[in-house]
């Protein structure tokens, strides 16, 4: 059966609201994998089911505008009943694991995220965002796992965020020619991709290819706000290149830049 048409209005708005909160991901940092916003998956149809989706997806937005405005308990309070009303709503439990992620309750995160996948087994973007938050939090391997499983879903509309996540999960457990070959195509298809750039020349790094390094941190640099991990890695490969200069302004920018984080002199730490 169709939608009533006042359904179907409400369900463009709501589509728009939660289009517009993309941006609440920001950039990651370099050893940080990059979330994925999900949107709703909506199924025309007159029916019970639908009318229960739609309630959700009404809290859901209500969610968003107060994670918005930083009233983080209130969007908690309003997803939480958004997944009451659909407990397989992946846009509700990824909004429940980023709330969790935001306090410092990571193993609830991870399991909102796990959730999630488990509710949305063939959408490419919730599972990548599971296998980020296993990557982060001490599974790089399962995480590669779970990078290949949203590579290979149907329609997966943005491959750049998996390929780019894996890449940077591989150089953890030492699969150099994965990190290399999943880094380069996600940068063939987003070539101001932050964090595989960042990804890109911690890789140039471990193979003491100081110069492409220094270009992937200059790439970096420029595609992205920096952040202490580029800025400490780009002093290093300076120090490496024997521009001593070159990362003493680095180290000095991250000092300047980032008080509260404890820079190492360049020299301090030797070519892996």
């Amino acid at each position: 059966m169709r939608l009533h048409k006042a359904n179907f209005a409400m369900l463009i708005a709501l589509s728009l609201v939660l289009s517009a909160c993309q941006s609440l991901f920001s950039e990651p940092a370099m050893r940080t994998q990059r979330a994925e916003f999900v949107a709703p998956d909506y199924q025309v149809a007159d029916n019970a089911q639908i009318k229960q989706r739609i309630a959700s997806e009404r809290r859901l937005s209500l969610a968003w505008q107060r994670l918005r405005s930083g009233d983080s308990k209130s969007a908690e309070v309003e997803a939480k009943a958004a997944l009451k009303a659909d407990p397989k709503s992946a846009s509700a439990l990824t909004l429940l694991a980023v709330l969790a992620e935001r306090s410092g309750a990571k193993a609830d995160a991870g399991a909102y995220y796990k959730r999630a996948a488990e509710a949305a087994p063939t959408h490419g973007d919730v599972i990548n965002n599971y296998g980020a938050w296993l990557c982060e939090n001490g599974a790089p391997a399962e995480a590669l796992v779970w990078f290949d499983r949203a590579l290979a879903a149907p329609g997966y509309r943005n491959p750049e965020s998996a390929l780019a996540n894996a890449g940077g999960c591989a150089l953890k457990v030492g699969q150099y020619d994965r990190a290399d070959r999943d880094l380069r195509q996600a940068l063939s298809l987003a070539p101001q991709n932050a964090y595989a750039l960042a990804s890109m020349a911690e890789s140039e790094y471990h193979h003491q290819r100081y110069f492409q390094a220094r270009a992937f941190t200059e790439r970096r640099l420029d595609a992205a706000t920096a952040n202490p991990a580029v800025l400490q890695l780009a002093a290093d490969i300076e120090e490496k290149l024997g521009d001593k200069a070159a990362a003493s302004r680095y180290v000095q920018r991250l000092r300047a830049e980032f008080p509260n984080v404890v820079a190492a002199n360049p020299g301090d730490k030797t070519a892996p």
